[in-house]
């Protein structure tokens, strides 16, 4: 499998979302992390790499193919 990005329109929805999410809590880690992945095409393709090996983790040591 490989990575596919967002659309251009998803990740601009999502930051709107981290605005008004700041804008009621205030700024704190999983905002941070939120405006991160909405700003950086190499966090978000980390991010899914990371959770591909996890899922292929899980299926190796529970024999689920």
């Amino acid at each position: 499998m490989q990575y596919k990005d967002y659309t251009p329109e998803q990740i601009a929805k999502k930051l709107k979302d981290v605005e008004r999410y700041e804008s009621i809590i205030g700024i704190d880690t999983r905002s941070k992390a939120w405006r991160k992945w909405c700003e950086s095409i190499e966090y978000r393709k980390k991010e899914w790499e990371f959770r591909q090996a996890t899922v292929n983790l899980y299926k190796y040591n529970n024999k689920i193919l």
